[in-house]
């Protein structure tokens, strides 16, 4: 038997401490979380992703009484981009929080499963690793890629 540790590397930063680009993606993730339609939950998110022609998408999550029929923000803004913009490649991605109470989320909060994979596949289409901004209310992560959020995905990476 061998021991494996899985290391999954980020950066922390206050939003003053990003580039322009960056930030500009941060605030438009946040700006996203006011599409969310969450009557149940109470729990807003909103991703945005900026596309190499320049375009930023941004997508929130849309619940239904029909759980599980809604869409989380992430999943939104991915098949959004890929059905209007096909040609279009991800260039980076962030997501923002509101918790139940109204307040954005403090640490910053990481996609579902589903969206890990969903955002990985157009990873995979771009053809090199996508960074992922994870915002927080004083605290943003930096993760490389996609893939960093999903440790030993099937991928083609």
């Amino acid at each position: 038997m061998k021991d494996i540790d899985i290391i999954i590397p980020l950066k922390a930063y206050a939003y003053d401490e990003l580039d322009e680009r960056s930030r500009a993606l941060v605030d438009a993730a946040r700006n996203a979380t006011k599409g969310s339609y969450s009557p149940y939950s109470k729990f807003k998110v909103g991703a945005a992703i900026l596309l190499d022609n320049g375009v930023t998408v941004t997508g929130a999550n849309q619940e239904n009484v029909a759980f599980p029929s809604g869409t989380c923000a992430e999943r939104s803004a991915c098949y959004w981009a890929g059905a209007n913009y096909p040609d279009a490649r991800f260039e980076m991605i962030a997501v923002a929080s509101v918790g139940t109470d109204g307040v954005e989320c403090e640490p910053p909060t990481a996609p579902c499963g589903a969206c890990r994979q969903a955002l990985l596949e157009y990873e995979v289409l771009a053809g090199h690793h996508v960074p992922v901004l994870l915002v927080g209310r004083e605290t943003i992560y930096r993760l490389p890629s996609v893939q960093s959020l999903l440790p030993l995905a099937f991928t083609e990476f």
